[in-house]
């Protein structure tokens, strides 16, 4: 009868061995030959004719390890799971198993080792004496103002015009790379853009003024435009907002056309338009919209920033061991192509913080009952699609949303995905029920470079 013994044999790291005699795979050995016989398609003989004898010589020795390695296999993974072994990965066999001491001729008892690493138990940090800050952005009139202007230049009316009149004026407008008289540089930036004259610095906007479809300006992205124009600009030409010399470039920029939008009358229709299905009577009532979106906006951001925050004070904060030894040995045998010593040392941090991450996540879910349900999953999906087509979620579904869903609903992939997004999304909700953290007003540009400047840090 097979036996299996376990010792430990390092931190969080056990030997299994597993010991099987005659009686515990020869009947097996013994079922898989007949079978063999029953299916062997050997010339000479009928089909399930075949002398008990020739399978035995042709097939015995393989089918024999086989059975052999089988039932160890199936002795080690009844054990591990009669103990409710909690571990990484796959059992590894130590070096000293061969399978060539399994001898066909010579039926004996045998013993195979396995190592295993075992999953650790571990305290989630304590969040609720974690000092956190939640910073509230201060949506000022000004802000407000610059939405309403948004709003109201996105729902206008573009006229033709002949010539630059306005700051308000809408520039079509190719920039084509060139010295600094304007002459094209051979293989440089060529780009059409479409630009308000005001996106244009104080400096610069006069210069515009009473030109026609066909003038052109010979201009410096770095001495035309403030910051934050500048930083989009110098994107869409394809150049890294942090080179200076990209910046400097010469660009002869033409008009292709000259518009105009009649904005609408701050009234009730033009308040109908923006926000569809809500009741706004007055000026004042409509801005008050306005801030509500913004605020809703910035206190989105302001979360995700505090999610980061708590993901790493959990990850950080989390005092968790690991059988490293095991899992080095692991990384270089697991992957379909064999990894050195020396790639292991490297990636295991990497690799380590994610196991930590997971084992965190998983503690979250077990030990809060938090599921994802086919519900959580098909909302998703809806949410996603009205995402993708700009349109308002709620209101009654169509047939088509439906059958968009249940196909998404098919697609192993993507329920994995969502499943994954959402338990994630779950685990940081739980998270923020254990905080306490105190309230920060800040402004919208002091927010702005508090995350430029995190995320240059993690970079």
């Amino acid at each position: 009868m097979a036996t299996v013994t376990r010792e430990n044999i390092g931190l969080l790291t056990d030997k299994i061995t597993v010991n099987v005699s005659k009686g515990d795979y020869l009947p097996s050995f013994e079922k898989s030959l007949k079978q063999y016989s029953k299916q062997a398609n050997i010339p000479g003989f009928r089909k399930g004719m075949v002398p008990s004898g020739l399978i035995k010589k042709m097939y015995g020795s393989s089918v024999f390890t086989d059975e052999v390695l089988k039932t160890v296999e199936k002795e080690l993974t009844t054990y591990m799971s009669n103990e409710k072994l909690e571990i990484f990965a796959q059992p590894l066999p130590l070096p000293d198993n061969d399978s060539r001491q399994i001898d066909f001729n010579n039926p004996a008892d045998y013993s195979f080792a396995f190592e295993i690493g075992l999953k650790p138990a571990f305290a989630l940090a304590d969040l609720g004496s974690a000092k956190l800050t939640r910073l509230k952005v201060d949506v000022t009139p000004e802000m407000i103002d610059e939405e309403v202007e948004r709003l109201r230049n996105r729902n206008g009316k573009m006229t033709d015009v002949e010539t630059v009149g306005s700051d308000e004026n809408v520039l079509n407008i190719q920039f084509t790379e060139s010295d600094a008289e304007g002459q094209p540089v051979e293989g440089g930036i060529q780009k059409d853009n479409s630009l308000l004259v005001k996106y244009f610095n104080e400096a610069t906007r006069p210069k515009w003024m009473g030109l026609k479809k066909g003038d052109f300006l010979v201009l410096q992205p770095s001495q035309a435009f403030e910051a934050k124009e500048r930083e989009w600009v110098l994107n869409d030409l394809g150049l890294d907002k942090d080179d200076a010399a990209g910046a400097d470039k010469y660009f002869k920029v033409t008009i292709t056309k000259i518009g105009l939008i009649e904005k609408p009358e701050l009234n009730e229709e033009f308040f109908k338009t923006a926000y569809p299905g809500k009741e706004i009577a007055t000026e004042a009532a409509f801005r008050d919209a306005v801030k509500d979106d913004i605020q809703a906006y910035w206190d989105g951001q302001s979360r995700n920033q505090l999610q980061h925050t708590l993901y790493h004070v959990l990850l950080d904060q989390t005092k968790i061991e690991f059988p490293e030894d095991f899992l080095k040995r692991w990384m270089q045998t697991s992957g379909e192509k064999p990894k050195s010593q020396a790639e292991v040392e490297q990636e295991f941090p990497s690799f380590a913080n994610q196991l930590k991450w997971t084992l965190i996540v998983d503690k979250v879910v077990n030990d809060n009952s938090i599921e994802v349900d086919p519900e959580d999953i098909r909302a998703f999906a809806k949410q996603q699609l009205f995402g993708y087509m700009g349109m308002p979620a709620g209101g009654e579904e169509q047939p088509w949303v439906a059958d968009y869903v249940q196909r998404m609903m098919q697609d192993r992939k993507f329920v994995e995905d969502t499943v994954h997004r959402i338990q994630t999304e779950k685990v940081f909700n739980w998270a923020e029920t254990q905080i306490h953290p105190t309230d920060k007003p800040i402004s919208k540009d002091e927010f702005q470079h508090l995350v430029e400047e995190h995320q240059h840090h993690h970079h």
